[in-house]
């Protein structure tokens, strides 16, 4: 679950007091120049008295504006800070409690943009510093957010995958400024691997965009997730993101399991060597009782759990404890031991739509694959194609249908 967001906290007035005064309606505040000329002071007969020209004791005061100001100040805009004269050296954006913004200085020296908008319900104080040694500060609060969205990452962090793992990431709320969303999640591997973000629906109904690469992940192939998304909004009724989020994966063995539903055969091959070659019993053709086709991913292994009809809309059917439990779609198709069913194994599809085998080779299967394992499944005895949000169906998708799912199609973003 993500963490819930701290309470904000209003940070005491930044610096000593300041002079406050307006350029173009927005705030201004100036500080006397931390470092002075060096002349000592003298007569009335020096140059300085006499305005001959020399260093005075005093700079002029640097006076900045930043477009955001006050207690409300409205959030999910660039911070941005402009000197009425002179040259900006550098400018610091520090929020009460959490990381700094970073951004540009322009050409001309005159102007810095923060590479991020600012958060919802946070306090920031602005330091600038200019080329001719003066400096200034301000500060402002953004106003709190009336809605937040969350997300639920897949992989988890810092795990081991098979090569067909996406990565996954499904919202509470709905997304409708898709594009900012996309933008703000960074992928990068330790492979330069091609992929791509694509919007899809989850099988529970929320909004998800899944990242995968062109094709079946490399071995050993080192992946990071940075959602910078604190300060995006997600659009109406969606609400806003307050806080950033981070995975890594590593991708394990190269695995593939082939089933072919018209032979009952299931086969394990592992760096395209078969090292499992086994009978088995799928669903019974003809209607709701039918398995999937297509590439479906392993989404876990569960172990022994209770299986019963009602869940899947089969009526009262069965209600069991199953062993060997490997989840492979959202709509209830696992491949598990089956030893009621032994008398099918190779010969018949006569399961309710998953992939039955003996407890020996079900145990063996379930000792060697892992989440992210593609199963590839074939045959005539089918009732449809895996569902992209049905699990990880977007193998099932061409790669140019898959690119066509990003929001940010067209700008080069999103691979």
């Amino acid at each position: 679950m993500i963490a819930a967001r701290r309470p904000v906290r209003r940070s005491a007035p930044l610096g000593r007091p300041v002079r406050l005064s307006l350029i173009a309606g927005t705030a201004v505040l100036g500080s006397l120049l931390t470092a002075c000329s060096g002349a000592a002071a003298s007569d009335s007969g020096s140059d300085s008295a006499k305005g001959g020209g020399s260093a005075t004791a005093a700079a002029e005061e640097p006076r900045i504006s930043v477009n955001l100001h006050g207690d409300r100040a409205a959030p999910g805009k660039p911070v941005k800070v402009t000197l009425a004269s002179g040259k900006l050296k550098a400018v610091t954006v520090n929020a009460d409690g959490g990381a700094a913004l970073t951004g540009r200085i322009s050409a001309d020296g005159r102007t810095w943009t923060s590479g991020r908008p600012a958060a919802p319900g946070t306090t920031y104080g602005v330091v600038a510093s200019t080329a001719g040694g003066g400096s200034a500060k301000a500060g402002f609060t953004t106003a709190d957010a009336e809605k937040v969205n969350k997300l639920t990452l897949a992989p988890g962090k810092d795990t081991t995958v098979g090569i067909a793992q996406p990565l996954s990431v499904v919202f509470d709320h709905p997304v409708k400024d898709r594009a900012a969303v996309e933008k703000a999640l960074k992928v990068s591997t330790s492979d330069d691997t091609e992929g791509s973000w694509g919007w899809l629906q989850d099988y529970s109904g929320k909004d998800r965009v899944d990242w995968r690469p062109k094709e079946y992940w490399k071995s050993g192939t080192k992946v990071t997730l940075d959602a910078d998304l604190n300060g995006i909004d997600s659009g109406p009724s969606g609400g806003w993101f307050v806080r950033d989020y981070r995975t890594t994966f590593t991708i394990g063995a190269d695995q593939v399991v082939a089933v072919d539903l018209d032979r009952h055969r299931l086969s394990l091959k592992r760096d395209g060597k078969t090292v499992m070659d086994v009978p088995m019993s799928a669903g019974t053709p003809g209607g709701e009782k039918a398995s999937w086709r297509g590439t479906a991913v392993l989404m876990s292994k569960e172990g022994t759990i209770n299986m019963r009809s009602e869940t899947v809309g089969l009526g009262d059917a069965y209600d069991k404890m199953v062993d060997y439990s490997m989840r492979l779609t959202w709509s209830g198709m696992y491949a598990h031991a089956a030893p009621w069913n032994a008398a099918y194994f190779g010969v018949a599809n006569r399961s309710s739509g998953c992939l039955g085998m003996s407890d020996a080779n079900a145990g063996a299967l379930y000792g060697q694959v892992r989440a992210g394992d593609p199963f590839e499944i074939t045959g005539a005895d089918a009732k449809g194609t895996v569902a992209e949000g049905n699990g990880y169906g977007a193998w099932n998708v061409s790669w140019a249908d898959w690119q066509a799912k990003s929001a940010l199609r067209g700008t080069g973003t999103s691979a």
